[in-house]
């Protein structure tokens, strides 16, 4: 049978804590909590009175005054592991909190999803070839000693890092140790602690190594494991919901997240808002509930992603550096089609094949259509983009064409401005098609925005924010007023499309009527 033991770091809030550590223990499982040496001693007080009377909470014998980056954060960690090791000799997986956490997933479903799998989870990746470190330092945290807060003594971290660099002075990392890194939010089974309270007897030198890394929560557990766990028993992955924004700063859920958290594959989320009073209401009675179902869509993170992107995509209008002196030649011309349902644009396209004989491609940018053998320029989407220009050049090379016709996702504004400043003649046509509930669910789940599984309120806030998303796509276009430019429209029917289909193409107004007529070219 699972029972959790809950490490809670925590140095503030003491109402909460006491809330949270109640509400953990009403299901059967244990706490643990260090509270911060540095805080307010009078809110340690509030916690131990208020928490008095649980015999499932314990409290770290010893207390720390902890800093963020330094070792302090790690050894608080391993006290309050210590107690719980002692004082809940039938827990079975100890999972690392903070304040700022909660659950979302109920005390059934979590105690039955740790109980599926015997594995620890914990993320776990290698230190130096792995891209978890996006900026600053990286071996630097490990070859170099760091004996200061970098927030509280700035001027002494970097002057002795300055120093220590200047010297050549460095260390080398334990021979046989691998490290790694990752979220210092696990969850490890009690075997697994076991063996790690051990090495900490046993190898000394490595903790006098850890102790002047930096950051060493997001390395030392994270290394460990991986030394006294065989790699097949590790998910290298955390249960806490977690997501940062471009500027390194976690996201905070508020009140309208509930639906979205709850879908989630994870068992706990941070951070929640202090203000987001509904959403903690709602999630704290969640713990205890019995029978409840939680459909996994998982789509919180690209959610997330496409919402805040937008107003960052398509903006950059200059030509990139290689492709500056690039040119298709003023005496060619290139026709876009611009159309977002990509089947109606590949119909049309094949109708133009059939009746002219325009060199034509489909979406050559967008997806791996087979072309002809370029050099190896047409190998992979990202050498395309890179080089488009030059693509351009050689396909209209191959074709001995002056002509070209390519296909363009209506997002892909930056292209459509990038080749309208060439000196050939761009051409643009854009279909406007029309865009059902079902087919903008259809679209949420291939972008994965949403799952099949995922509940009828993430549409509901998803559909509304995808369909403002295809105006804007289309306006912006609009806005643009390129200077060759035609749309026809779904709604419009042949008398309105075949007059701009023909300029567009500069064929007979016949000829363009019989494509305009092909009966299924808007179909679904």
């Amino acid at each position: 049978m699972v029972q959790i033991a809950f490490i809670l770091l925590t140095h503030k809030d003491p109402e909460t804590v006491i809330r949270q550590a109640a509400r953990l223990t009403a299901a059967g499982d244990c706490v643990s909590i260090h509270f911060d040496a540095r805080a307010n001693p009078n809110d340690f007080v509030k916690i131990a009175d208020g928490l008095a009377d649980n015999p499932q909470v314990t409290f770290a014998k010893k207390r720390l005054k902890c800093g963020w980056g330094e070792w302090s954060l790690v050894a608080a960690t391993l006290e309050a592991v210590k107690a719980a090791v002692e004082a809940f000799p039938e827990a079975t997986h100890f999972y690392m909190l903070s304040g700022d956490c909660m659950q979302i997933k109920s005390a059934e479903y979590a105690h039955q999803r740790l109980a599926d799998e015997q594995c620890d989870y914990i993320e776990s990746f290698d230190f130096f070839n792995s891209d978890w470190i996006k900026t600053g330092f990286k071996e630097e945290r490990l070859i170099y000693r760091h004996w200061f807060n970098e927030r509280t003594h700035k001027w002494w971290f970097y002057k002795s890092y300055e120093w220590q660099k200047r010297l050549g002075i460095t260390r080398k990392v334990p021979a046989d140790v691998e490290m790694m890194i990752g979220s210092q939010w696990w969850c490890l089974r009690r075997d697994t602690i076991l063996k790690v309270l051990q090495f900490c007897v046993d190898r000394p030198e490595v903790m006098k190594f850890f102790s002047t890394t930096w950051i060493p929560d997001e390395t030392f557990f994270q290394t460990v494991v991986r030394h006294v766990v065989p790699e097949r028993e590790i998910r290298s992955r955390t249960l806490t919901f977690l997501m940062f924004t471009d500027y390194g700063m976690p996201v905070t859920f508020y009140n309208d997240h509930y639906d979205m958290l709850l879908a989630q594959d994870y068992l706990f989320a941070r951070k929640i808002s202090p203000t987001a009073k509904e959403l903690k209401t709602r999630l704290g009675t969640l713990w205890g509930e019995e029978g409840m179902a939680f459909p996994i869509s998982n789509e919180g993170r690209a959610m997330f992603g496409f919402l805040t992107q937008k107003g960052r995509e398509g903006h950059r209008f200059a030509p990139r550096f290689w492709e500056t002196e690039a040119t298709l030649g003023r005496d060619r011309a290139l026709y876009v089609v611009v159309c977002k349902k990509w089947h109606v644009a590949k119909r049309l396209v094949e109708q133009i094949r059939t009746r002219s004989d325009l060199p034509c491609v489909n979406y050559l940018f967008n997806e791996e259509e087979e072309l002809p053998p370029l050099g190896g320029i047409e190998k992979t989407l990202e050498k395309r983009n890179r080089h488009r220009r030059a693509l351009l050049r050689m396909l209209l090379e191959y074709h001995r064409s002056d002509r070209l016709l390519i296909c363009v996702d209506p997002s892909d504004f930056d292209l459509l401005r990038d080749l309208t400043s060439d000196k050939s003649e761009t051409r643009i046509l854009e279909i406007q098609t029309e865009f059902s509930d079902d087919y903008l669910v259809g679209h949420a789940q291939r972008i994965g925005l949403a799952g099949h599984d995922s509940p009828p309120q993430i549409y509901e806030r998803v559909l509304p924010t995808i369909r403002y998303d295809l105006r804007y796509e289309s306006e912006r276009i609009r806005d643009a007023e390129f200077e060759h430019f035609w749309r026809i429209r779904e709604a419009s029917g042949l008398a309105g499309n075949a007059e701009p289909l023909a300029q567009f193409l500069k064929i007979d107004t016949d000829t363009a009527a019989e494509i305009a007529a092909t009966h299924y070219l808007f179909s679904d």
